[in-house]
């Protein structure tokens, strides 16, 4: 990868842009960025030494910049973008520079159209846990460091997400590669569901003959290409399995059978099986890398998740409270189960804010039927991220497909007013929009 002293960022508040931006930052780079809203995550940029503005704004781009790095987020009317595009200076993408970076080390590349977040996390937080050196950059704020981005004084393995969304990923140069799920997702990009998994087998084709597919029990398109290929599934006969799972004070409880290894008595404190799931790719990564079982069960018990994700912001006799980024029908599904299985007695009443247009339009069915697991039901109005309204698309074509008759739409604004009255035993806020912002007003209606 050339070195650049002088990096410019459009969208740098964007998950996986400011990890980037951070990577930037630890090379010794002065780094510059533009994003529309200030969050605590960019006012942690900047107290990181980075420097950041807030208005599409020209005249605020610093001189003598060596490399603009973009996110297809931002849209191509932005005065920023229109002005380097006509300018001389290098303009990547970050699905760009983040093969250029893999092309440079051992690189653990996590795709998935759920689920990729969650393992890559879990994975960078065992290797790091038993003292590997690696670097990773993640989709999510690791509860353990407070940061998206984990780095050592040198770098032998280099952990990344692999984003399906506009192909991305398919710029990676992976040594081994893992596929969570390949369910219909970005159907505005893709167009079908055969499409995208058609993606997903080219970017498992990307690994070398010594490479290593790591892929969820069932996907069974990936059996093709070079390099070795191993399973895991919380359920069946994967090569990477869970057994004798229970849940115990809270907790979910499991032995890890992995080949010839056995890891006892592993004790999650991130709930649900697909959390199971999850830490059996991680592990499988952990054992090729030469992680022993004791360090296994250290780092998957050590690890405290991801904020977003089965988030607890109350959690007494009383009340529970829990926020997650789900977004998708399945992910919906495997949260509301969870919760479902951690509190058996209770009433559970969720929060679903939709995300995009086109995901609405394309999931309306699927999302009603996850939503019907849920006791009572509270719709939001849609997130719109960056889509332009689809005519005829609002969330009420998900409202009137929910057969659960305890189901009721709200604005955001009127959320607040309507919980402080209606003040639920278990609360899940779901979405990956700006409900995300809310849980810390919630909480204090919650508990006021």
């Amino acid at each position: 990868m050339k070195r650049s002293k002088k990096v410019y960022f459009l969208g740098i508040g964007g998950i996986g842009m400011s990890a980037l931006a951070r990577f930037y930052k630890k090379q010794g780079c002065e780094v510059y960025g533009y994003d529309r809203t200030e969050t605590p995550l960019t006012q942690q940029l900047v107290q990181e030494g980075m420097h950041i503005h807030y208005h599409e704004d020209v005249s605020a781009i610093p001189a003598d910049l060596d490399l603009v790095i973009y996110t297809p987020a931002v849209p191509k009317q932005n005065k920023e973008y229109q002005y380097f595009v006509t300018s001389n200076i290098e303009l990547k993408k970050r699905a760009a520079v983040l093969g250029d970076i893999s092309k440079d080390y051992f690189t653990v590349a996590v795709a998935g159209t759920h689920g990729k977040t969650s393992i890559s996390a879990m994975a960078a937080h065992l290797l790091k846990n038993a003292g590997k050196n690696l670097t990773a950059l993640i989709g999510g704020i690791l509860k353990n460091y407070g940061s998206n981005f984990i780095i050592s004084e040198q770098t032998d393995v280099f952990v990344v997400e692999a984003d399906e969304y506009d192909r991305s990923f398919l710029q990676l140069h992976p040594d081994i590669s893992v596929i969570s799920s390949m369910d219909a997702d970005h159907l505005d990009i893709y167009g079908t569901q055969k499409e995208l998994q058609n993606t997903f087998v080219e970017f498992a084709q990307r690994l070398g003959s010594n490479g290593l597919l790591i892929y969820h029990e069932g996907l069974e398109r990936l059996q093709t290409g070079t390099g070795r290929k191993l399973s895991y599934s919380a359920r069946g006969h994967a090569d990477c399995r869970a057994e004798n799972i229970i849940v115990e004070n809270g907790n979910f409880v499991f032995d890890l059978i992995h080949g010839s290894e056995k890891v006892n008595n592993i004790t999650l404190s991130v709930p649900g099986l697909h959390y199971i799931e999850n830490a059996l790719a991680a592990a499988a990564i952990g054992f090729e890398l030469g992680l022993n079982a004791d360090q296994i069960k250290s780092g998957l018990e050590s690890f405290q998740g991801v904020q977003h994700r089965f988030d607890y912001h109350i959690k007494t006799s009383e009340r529970v409270y829990i926020h997650d980024y789900a977004h998708h029908p399945d992910e919906l599904r495997v949260t509301i189960e969870a919760a479902r299985m951690l509190y058996p007695e209770k009433v559970i009443t969720g929060v679903f804010q939709p995300h995009l247009f086109s995901r609405t339009e394309d999931f309306a069915e699927d999302f009603a039927a996850a939503l019907n697991h849920l006791d009572k039901i509270i719709l939001l109005d849609i997130y719109p991220a960056r889509e332009k309204p689809i005519p005829g698309v609002t969330s009420k074509i998900i409202f009137d497909k929910i057969t659960n008759p305890n189901k009721k739409q709200l604005t955001k604004e009127k959320l607040l007013e309507y919980l402080s009255v209606n003040k639920p035993q278990v609360l899940l806020t779901l979405g990956a929009g700006d409900i995300g912002l809310m849980p810390e007003q919630i909480k204090k209606v919650l508990i006021n």
